[in-house]
């Protein structure tokens, strides 16, 4: 494939279709023209500030369609762009900005208000048309070189520091220019995702590189019934659900997705179930199963399923995309045979740069590919996954090789909750291990040890200092303290042996005082998988989070009559607070108090 720029293909669908709606967010619409413009003044004006080639220009907004135009101007200034979650604590973001030597920043008025990391110089996207008009509203070029870094996205780092891989926009055109988005379903793609994850790379270039629109979905966590709306009232064409909320939506509405062609999932294992249960649903849609760390450009492989669909105990993952192999290898980088697990690699076209600004981390993932012919010289991603063949040759996920574990999707790796955990006055040792509910989601349990015979770890205070340091998914949903740690035969850490996790950590019980707030301990209890919830117990210290907070408000919609938008739960996470906004709001349960 000849490579042409990010900016080159967005500038052939600017001339092809330039009135066509290229992103659609909370009522603005931008057509190609209007975005092409709106980038190019922005882009002009990071020039100014010094933006080039190998320059990161940071970006921390609400998803919105602020996004997209932050990231193409980026890209037409020739720089790359560094994504930052909106969550993640201010010093995990101050961090990534002093790596990446001080960047740009690009935020909004929101982000301003609860505080935004130290930077170079900061730009607030939408207080700053009036600077920006000046600007021309050309493409300020050149096209840039294919080696040349598009994105630094920052994921869990197995030392105790998030780690940053670097792509280029080869990596990009590649991915974007697919034969699997040549089916015409990828016209009207809805952005769910954080977009300081990788898979913000499909939702945004590849309906823009092939004159699709990018649907915005509006900022924050989305419950079943919103993502139906949006869906419908969009006429979304595919979307991308992680395998824990595509579960989820599975479950508990699968019909919600009759509307779209394909919905993709990944991201962890997909369970046969919910694919049955969604392909029962809506017949004539296709899902697509999808493999592939940030490493490799967000998909490495891809597994098509349509109905008629029998499930297997698993949901391959699938065969190469474009451009890309894999292998199946033991420890000696042989190839190992059909039905025989080893380490999974990937090489071709959309393997990373490596991680930006370490070099030893870089050659020990990415190694030199013994199977390549003429001995280029190619690289081969280490996945740390295993797999196997299957008889028709697709390959199929088996598991973890090391301690990197997903949670509802995002990377976790467990030295770095256990770097963070050590850091505490108090603790000596610490381990982290993920364990799995009754649903089948892997929650976080953290066992640590007091520095001292007669010491003690003030465990409230030690959630709060993780909770300040690492985003909310990495924070453990247990803490469990320990005299000593059990060993093994060679001294390291038994993990088999740790005790099982309280992850009801429940210190005072108060019983539902009636019926409604009976109802609501019972739903509660179920979602969260522990045998019993007063009315005082919150939601998030008992583990919960988004996907679980998704199943909540549609039980009690489904058994309350009112439906409780997920931010609302955040301000009322027990059963009692709960209660009183069920109360308000006209409902209240169907049994007799």
């Amino acid at each position: 494939m000849a490579f042409s720029s990010i900016q080159s293909r967005f500038a052939d669908q600017v001339v092809r279709a330039p009135d066509a709606v290229a992103v659609s967010s909370a009522g603005v619409r931008l057509t190609y023209r209007e975005l092409d413009e709106r980038a190019n003044r922005l882009a002009h004006r990071l020039r100014e500030l010094g933006v080039g080639p190998e320059v990161p220009v940071a970006v921390l907004v609400e998803r919105s369609a602020a996004v997209i135009t932050a990231f193409l101007a980026i890209v037409k200034a020739g720089g790359y762009y560094l994504p930052l979650h909106s969550a993640y604590p201010p010093e995990r973001q101050q961090w990534i900005m002093n790596q990446s030597g001080g960047p740009v920043l690009l935020t909004d008025t929101a982000m301003l208000a609860r505080g935004v990391p130290a930077a170079r110089a900061t730009i607030v996207l939408d207080t700053a048309d009036q600077e920006l008009s000046t600007r021309p509203a050309s493409d300020p070029g050149p096209a840039a070189h294919p080696d040349q870094l598009a994105y630094v996205m920052y994921t869990s780092g197995s030392t105790g520091q998030p780690k940053g891989v670097a792509v280029t926009q080869r990596d990009v055109v590649t991915l974007a220019t697919d034969r699997i988005w040549d089916s015409g379903r990828h016209q009207r793609v809805l952005m769910v995702a954080e977009y300081a994850f990788d898979v913000s790379t499909y939702e945004v270039w590849v309906p823009l590189l092939h004159g699709g629109t990018v649907v915005v979905a509006p900022h924050g966590d989305l419950d079943v019934g919103t993502l139906r709306r949006l869906l419908v009232d969009n006429e979304i064409s595919c979307v991308h659900l992680t395998a824990g909320l595509f579960r989820v939506v599975a479950e508990e509405a699968p019909e919600s997705l009759a509307i779209v062609r394909e919905v993709m999932t990944g991201g962890d294992v997909v369970a046969p179930g919910a694919v049955q249960r969604v392909l029962d649903a809506c017949p004539g849609i296709t899902v697509r199963a999808l493999y592939g760390p940030t490493e490799t450009t967000l998909f490495a492989t891809n597994s098509p399923i349509t109905a008629p669909y029998r499930p297997g105990s698993t949901v391959p993952i699938g065969r190469p995309m474009d451009g890309m192999r894999v292998y199946v290898l033991d420890d000696r980088l042989r190839r190992v045979e059909a039905g025989v697990v080893g380490e999974l690699y990937v090489t071709g076209a959309g393997v990373a740069r490596g991680y930006a600004g370490r070099p030893d981390l870089t050659a020990e993932r990415f190694v030199a590919d013994p199977f390549a012919a003429d001995a280029t010289g190619e690289r081969m991603y280490r996945t740390g996954d295993l797999a196997r063949w299957t008889a028709d040759g697709l390959v199929d996920f088996v598991g973890r090789a090391d301690d990197q574990v997903k949670i509802r999707g995002f990377r976790v790796e467990l030295a770095e909750v256990e770097s963070v955990l050590a850091r505490y006055a108090g603790v000596a040792h610490a381990v982290v291990v993920a364990r799995d509910n009754e649903q089948g989601d892997k929650r976080l349990a953290a066992y640590v040890v007091p520095d001292g015979p007669a010491g003690e770890v003030d465990v409230p205070g030690l959630r709060a200092h993780v909770a300040d340091a690492l985003p909310e998914y990495m924070v453990p949903a247990a803490f469990t303290v320990l005299e000593t740690l059990p060993l093994t035969p060679n001294g390291k850490v038994d993990r088999d042996a740790l005790p099982a996790p309280d992850f009801e950590n429940v210190s005072t019980y108060r019983a539902p005082r009636d019926a409604t707030e009976e109802t609501l301990c019972r739903i509660f209890a179920d979602v969260l998988g522990v045998p019993q919830v007063g009315i005082d117990d919150s939601f998030f210290d008992l583990g919960g989070q988004s996907l679980l907070a998704m199943r909540l408000t549609l039980r009690v919609e489904a058994e309350l009559g009112v439906r409780v938008p997920i931010a609302e739960l955040f301000d009322a996470p027990t059963p009692i607070q709960l209660a009183d906004l069920v109360k308000q709001a006209g409902g209240g349960s169907r049994l007799s108090a």
